[in-house]
């Protein structure tokens, strides 16, 4: 079902980052970055990840010139277990709360529920925020860091950061248009070191949708950007799309997963980046401001999630997935 949007506008952004990204391509583009180590001035990687959420939220007032009674509501998502970075990042605003989940798929399923809320005119303006850290989702997610197990080449490798943004019903330069909320889809994989092949299927599954109940094709798009396919699910997914579908992608998609990591130089990260900041960190700190420069008119965000629980892993069942789209057009 697409979910058509006729009065909300994205006002402003920020994202703040680790030192792993501040290495990358994108790194001026990020409001703040955190280069000396993965601690980010904490104590623990749990309180690191807490205070790049919250840098990210006082960016993004301090940006729109609002302060916290100011916002309407408040959306947040992350990766830890009962979204614990949301719920302490934004303790402090003390403004209505709704926590979200839908693992790196996130940012976007924020979006979708904020434009909802504004759209149907319950509230003026929302503040979407998500974050992740390497070290803390490492930990719960895989093996204990500590044990130091190597890693095949389809691995990604978690972003750490803290990103946010501000819809509104106030005209701005970016409009939200419509999106499509994602099915859990079931590609038969069990690595939890291949999330690009895991997620790649509802990739597909969402975007095929979102073509064919618009009536429209790839190429009406100046840009198709997933979440974090990585370098191996991104070809999955043009393959899948090519020969399922008959939709080439060869001329206008892209993977967030990619583009936040120079993927030859930074051997570490292996496939690319993943975690609900990573393609947040992308849209948030780049493709928005190719939008509000006319380089874009029109494109489509696929943040891709694996719903991925270890307790279900260990019971050997399948890693589900899903893909939330939204679209922004430049005005």
């Amino acid at each position: 079902m697409i979910l058509n949007f006729r009065n909300v506008y994205l006002d402003n952004a920020s994202t703040v980052c680790g030192p792993y990204e501040a290495k990358g391509p994108l790194s001026k583009n990020f409001d703040k970055k955190y280069t000396d180590d993965l601690y980010c001035k904490e104590k623990s990687f749990e309180k690191a990840e807490i205070r790049l959420l919250e840098d990210s939220i006082k960016i993004l007032l301090k940006k729109t010139k609002l302060t916290s009674k100011d916002i309407d509501l408040v959306i947040a998502g992350d990766l830890l277990n009962q979204i614990t970075s949301s719920c302490y990042g934004a303790l402090n605003l003390k403004s209505p709360f709704l926590g979200i989940y839908t693992a790196c798929a996130t940012s976007i399923e924020g979006l979708l529920i904020g434009a909802t809320f504004i759209d149907s005119g319950k509230v003026n303006n929302a503040l979407i925020s998500c974050s992740s850290h390497n070290m803390s989702s490492e930990k719960q997610f895989r093996n204990p860091t500590e044990y130091g197990s190597p890693k095949p080449l389809t691995a990604t490798f978690t972003a750490t950061g803290g990103a946010s943004v501000l819809l509104s019903n106030k005209p701005s330069k970016i409009r939200v248009v419509n999106g499509l909320i994602g099915t859990i889809v079931d590609f038969n994989q069990k690595d939890a070191f291949n999330m690009g092949a895991t997620m790649a299927g509802a990739a597909a599954d969402t975007l095929y949708k979102y073509l064919t109940e618009t009536n429209t094709k790839a190429s009406d798009y100046d840009l198709i950007l997933t979440g974090d396919l990585g370098k191996y699910g991104k070809e999955i997914l043009k393959d899948l799309m090519l020969n399922e579908y008959n939709i080439d992608l060869s001329k206008n998609y892209n993977d967030c997963g990619t583009m936040l990591y120079d993927l030859k130089e930074q051997k570490e990260v292996m496939a690319g980046g993943s975690g609900p900041v990573c393609s947040a960190l992308v849209n948030y700190s780049t493709i928005l401001k190719e939008l509000m420069n006319n380089k874009y008119k029109k494109v489509l965000l696929i943040a891709t999630g694996a719903l991925f629980s270890p307790i279900m892993l260990y019971q050997k069942e399948n890693i589900l997935s899903i893909a939330n789209l939204i679209c922004l057009e430049a005005i």
